[in-house]
């Protein structure tokens, strides 16, 4: 961990002092970075954030903008521009273009429903866009027709709908092209009175003019352009057996939109692609990929591996890293890092490490420790680097000599109002002997403390070292907090993510309780007759399954679930292949991996909270199972929360996230009270 860190817990009314750190972008003089640091508001009952500018040497960041929300800064390549993403309160995020040492931005897009990301071109004289185009009459496009009024959606396939998104069949992602206006240029005025009439048929604009690049009927992702700017990559699903597979591809395409080149995928082992980048000088591709075998869907605990191929000949691909020992996908960025070398991050053991990698698969660790690495970048050999740890939400580092030297404090003000506890790493034994890795969290205080065993999402997922408002809340109100891996994770080689396929609730269930029974052995300050257990989407699964099998727990908690397995083909985005690659396709072995085909064996009181715009869990998951608690006598209360999604513990808005706290809290201080979390 860097020097300078204490470690601290918040409670739910200090989440609007949470900043979030992006990616850095460094500036091509290498003295000095930008990030956009971001935060709940509760006054605004959304995330707002600027512009910072970071130096590197050892002088204080300084505000660059004042916008609502800034996000996304990146340097133009000749470091005279700045260019990033701007949404107003209530608006959608657009592309706005400032001198690299700040001052007054320029509005470069109005996009009618916002633009995802953008990427500079080498030369410094365009931008290539990705942003949702709305089918005409729909989402706003046509006035008086509301969402209500829309014309009825024909669906004739898997891909039809995405949490977070909603449909996505009527707004596909699309590439576009922009020429970057001079920064001198004279701003925009626009015409009124007679200037006005007589400017009518004028295409006049605020805006550079667009050129959409890509019309096919899927999203096109993670644009970048070619090292000499010739073309522009990107990945999508755009072969005929992507409509059935999970399958994805990387192409290029010319500065028009023309010329379609695939990339990949040249031999009957398919893979995921995404992230492409050309080197430095210009003689390879690098992308990411993930092997979905011949199927198109064997998904489960694939690690994402980075794969290198001459821009000569793309079919002579080969993979730099073995996907059983390295993981790639939680951040899923590539960043280039000299000639011929790139930057990657891995994820193992609960860190997130950064590696330095080169065209013949020489690999070395640049920075790892109790900590994860969220976002870098290079220049001449200076590294930078976000990363989060148990102290800080998110901060800027450089890497030197395999460590980091912190350049941020952006946690100081939560650090002010905020006592001081510390995760401690353990692992502990399953009954057959496999090797359960976590860690516990003891509150201040005499003990012995009522415990809380917290179960993470996934199931190909891993708790670690970065900071979780969760486990700070839960400790902070007067609870031991458990976090571990159990088999079915990420963060430890593939088979440990595999076993658990058609045998869910097995080896998992068996590691969980491992970890809490070893946790309440070893800690006295754990009361092991006091006992909760809790968790969200995979960690709902789980949760409803021990307490159909294990009636040890006061209280649980089932948040988001996979709850039942055939209603779920139905009704979830990812249905239609992940519920079967899971639990099997025979039903009786189905229902015997099923929390609902078992809810009669509950005693536990439960308390399900569930976000009525998922459609990751979709809310019926949530519905059925509480109902048949409740006929079943179970002592149940549901939570449903309005225009949230299957992220609102993550990423909903900022009041919801403090009153999801505060009835968790207020159902733990009836069934599993706590010393400073009494009944009121």
């Amino acid at each position: 961990m860097p020097a300078g860190h204490s470690l601290v817990v918040v409670k739910p009314n200090t989440l609007n002092l949470l900043n979030s750190v992006s990616a850095p972008s460094l500036h091509p003089d290498a003295d000095r970075c930008v990030v956009s640091v971001t935060r709940p508001d509760y006054d605004a009952d959304a995330y707002v954030g600027q512009l910072w500018e970071v130096p590197l040497d050892n002088r204080s960041p300084r505000r660059l903008t004042r916008g609502f929300r800034d996000t996304a800064p990146r340097y133009s390549p000749d470091g005279t521009a700045l260019a990033f993403l701007r949404a107003d309160q209530g608006g959608k995020p657009q592309v706005f273009l400032a001198e690299s040492r700040g001052g007054e931005p320029q509005q470069l897009t109005d996009q009618p429903l916002g633009v995802s990301g953008f990427e500079w071109s080498p030369d410094s004289r365009r931008l290539v866009l990705t942003a949702r185009v709305p089918e005409e009459g729909r989402y706003g496009t046509v006035d008086g027709v509301s969402a209500g009024q829309e014309d009825p959606r024909l669906v004739s396939g898997f891909k039809y709908q995405m949490n977070g998104v909603g449909y996505i069949g009527d707004k596909r992602s699309h590439l576009f092209l922009l020429d970057v206006p001079a920064l001198g240029e004279e701003p925009f005025v626009k015409p009124v009175g007679r200037a006005a009439r007589s400017t009518e048929e004028d295409a006049t604009s605020a805006f550079p003019a667009l050129k959409q690049l890509t019309d096919s009927d899927a999203d096109h992702s993670a644009p970048m352009f070619a090292a000499d700017g010739s073309r522009i990559l990107f990945s999508a699903a755009l072969e005929p057996d992507s409509a059935t597979s999970l399958r994805s591809d990387i192409y290029s395409i010319a500065l028009d939109g023309s010329d379609r080149q695939r990339l990949t995928n040249f031999t009957d082992d398919l893979l995921s692609c995404g992230n492409p980048v050309h080197s430095e000088d210009g003689q390879w591709l690098y992308y990411l990929g993930s092997s979905l075998s011949s199927t198109g869907v064997d998904f489960v605990a694939r690690n994402t591996a980075l794969y290198v191929a001459p821009v000569s000949d793309p079919t002579q691909v080969q993979v730099l890293t073995d996907p059983e020992t390295h993981d790639l996908g939680e951040v899923g960025e590539i960043v280039r890092a000299g000639k011929d070398s790139v930057l990657v991050f891995n994820r193992s053991r609960g860190a997130g490490d950064l590696r330095l990698v080169d065209s013949r698969g020489n690999m070395q660790t640049i920075a790892d420790g109790g900590y994860v690495v969220t976002g870098a970048a290079s220049v001449n050999g200076v590294v930078v680097a976000a990363y989060t740890d148990p102290a800080t939400m998110g901060d800027v580092a450089r890497i030197e000599g395999g460590s980091l030297t912190r350049l941020t404090d952006f946690s100081a003000n939560l650090r002010s109002e905020s006592t001081v506890i510390e995760p401690r790493e353990e692992t502990f034994t399953a009954p057959d002997g496999y090797p359960v890795h976590g860690w516990v969290l003891v509150p201040e205080g005499e003990g012995p403390h009522p415990v809380l065993l917290n179960i993470h999402g996934g199931p190909y997922a891993q708790y670690g070292w970065g900071y979780f408002d969760e486990a700070q809340v839960y400790a902070e109100a007067g609870y031991a907090v458990l976090m571990c891996n159990p088999r079915g994770a990420a963060g430890y080689g593939q088979e440990h993510g595999r076993v658990i396929r058609e045998a869910m609730g097995t080896v998992d269930m068996q590691d969980v309780l491992a970890f809490l029974e070893g946790a309440v052995q070893k800690y006295d300050q754990l009361d092991g007759d006091r006992l909760g257990v809790m968790g969200g989407s995979y960690g709902g699964y789980l949760t409803a399954w021990l307490i159909a099998n294990d009636h040890r727990f006061q209280g649980a908690v089932v948040e988001r679930g996979f709850l039942d397995p055939e209603s779920f083909i139905g009704s979830s985005d990812i249905g239609w292949f992940f519920s079967e690659a899971y639990t099997g396709s025979d039903p009786e072995r189905v229902r015997a991996q099923s929390p609902y085909a078992h809810v009669d064996k509950v005693r536990t009181p439960t308390f399900v909270v569930h976000s009525e715009e998922d459609l990751r869990c979709p809310l019926e998951q949530a519905q059925r199972y509480y109902t048949a608690l409740k006929r079943h006598g179970v002592d149940a209360e549901m939570l449903i929360f309005p225009g949230e999604t299957h992220e609102l513990s993550r990423s909903g808005t900022p009041w919801h996230r403090r009153q999801r706290f505060e009835h968790i809290l207020r159902w733990w201080a009836d069934k599993l009270p706590s010393k400073k979390n009494q009944p009121a």
